[in-house]
């Protein structure tokens, strides 16, 4: 009898642990099946270009980017490479990666994001401890806003020392794309057709960073906003266009209020869903 009970007061202290565990995100298949780290790592570590799609203050993404990359640094000869860092800002980055110059003469010479300390500093500490290349891949600010103003026509009066940090010119686009009509649809209207072409010249941008920079045998592992790259859309659009040959997996995050299933809005967003809990705390 008291083997029963005790049986039995082992199996409400499971159930009970159970019911009380509090997950901060589940990792889902392109399908909405649930599935596990290691199918991610293992699935990773056969590309030759992974992107990363985060949600910019998402602790749970860039934790999940440094972990997923230490890993994959074990495995494969990485390349890293961020939205984050402007072409432009590339000697910067180089030079704070050599240890030529310190954390604070990064921070004077390289428009770091606001949230850098917190969020992408560790990604690029781990590629100077390891010698690891970091590509800047991102158009410098300044000429997408002149682009969501203008239209493309005004990168053409660009110099050409200008032009080496942008994707040559033309800029290929194709406006029907879900991602660039959801974009004019969000906005109501505003900002006109010009706004999702600012959203292109970055994509392809970084698009072409990424296959400037990639190395055959090598595994690249570009950081960005999950709207850069979900639903194979954006920088996958352009990557695919220059280089159909290379194998890509993408990642995106959304949130959701039960982590158990995934919502069918996000099905098929990405290779892998992370799906994080909405109450989580945000970095800004």
């Amino acid at each position: 009898m008291t083997k029963y009970l005790l049986l039995s007061v082992f199996t409400l202290v499971v159930a009970l642990a159970s019911a009380q565990d509090k997950p901060a995100y589940e990792l889902f298949n392109v399908k909405g099946n649930k599935t596990k780290y290691e199918k991610l790592l293992k699935e990773a570590q056969k590309a030759d270009i992974v992107l990363f799609g985060e949600f910019h203050n998402n602790p749970i993404s860039h934790w999940l980017q440094l972990e997923l990359t230490k890993d994959l640094n074990k495995r494969r000869k990485l390349i890293l490479g961020a939205e984050m860092f402007e072409q432009d800002n590339q000697s910067a980055l180089d030079l704070y990666l050599t240890g030529a110059i310190t954390q604070k003469g990064f921070d004077t010479m390289a428009r770091l994001w606001s949230n850098y300390k917190t969020d992408y500093a560790p990604l690029v500490n781990f590629a100077k401890e390891k010698k690891l290349p970091f590509v800047a891949t991102n158009v410098p600010r300044r000429y997408a806003s002149l682009v969501a103003r203008n239209g493309f026509e005004v990168l053409n009066g660009l110099t050409e020392n200008e032009k080496q940090w942008i994707a040559p010119l033309p800029i290929a686009y194709d406006s029907t794309l879900p991602g660039y009509k959801n974009m004019l649809t969000m906005m109501h209207g505003h900002g006109g057709a010009n706004f999702p072409k600012a959203q292109a010249v970055k994509d392809a941008t970084m698009a072409h960073f990424i296959l400037k920079n990639y190395q055959t045998g090598a595994l690249f592992i570009h950081y960005n906003g999950a709207y850069h790259s979900d639903n194979y859309e954006g920088i996958l659009w352009y990557l695919k266009k220059d280089r159909p040959d290379l194998k890509y997996l993408t990642i995106s995050t959304v949130t959701q209020k039960d982590l158990n299933k995934l919502l069918p809005e996000h099905k098929g967003k990405a290779d892998f869903i992370i799906s994080v809990d909405d109450d989580m705390t945000t970095t800004f």
